[in-house]
């Protein structure tokens, strides 16, 4: 697979850079419904080909992702636990650090 393959099936599936499985999914199926033959009005047989190829490149991308469990990349995906971790212990706060 090429790079530029990926940045092709990203666009086909209108996403941005960062995508969970369960939100190419989600959007895998709304285009499916939108453009399936079987659906009628808004039927497009070729852009629902264009739609499985493409999630067929972006499924195998993610079947072979390295997932990153670094401390950073955790913080990354739960902002929340860093604003915890940052100020959760702060006597500004009302906090105290529960190994003192």
């Amino acid at each position: 697979m090429r790079y530029s393959e990926l940045q092709a099936a990203l666009a086909e599936f209108e996403c941005f850079e960062r995508i969970s499985m369960a939100q190419l999914k989600e959007r895998y199926r709304q285009l499916a419904r939108r453009y399936h033959p079987d659906n009628g009005g808004g039927a497009d047989p070729e852009k629902m080909r264009r739609v499985n190829e493409a999630y067929g490149i972006l499924r195998d991308y993610f079947q072979e992702y390295r997932f990153d469990c670094s401390h950073a990349e955790f913080l990354e995906q739960y902002p929340e636990e860093r604003l915890r971790e940052q100020f959760a212990f702060d006597s500004l706060w009302g906090g105290h650090d529960p190994d003192v």
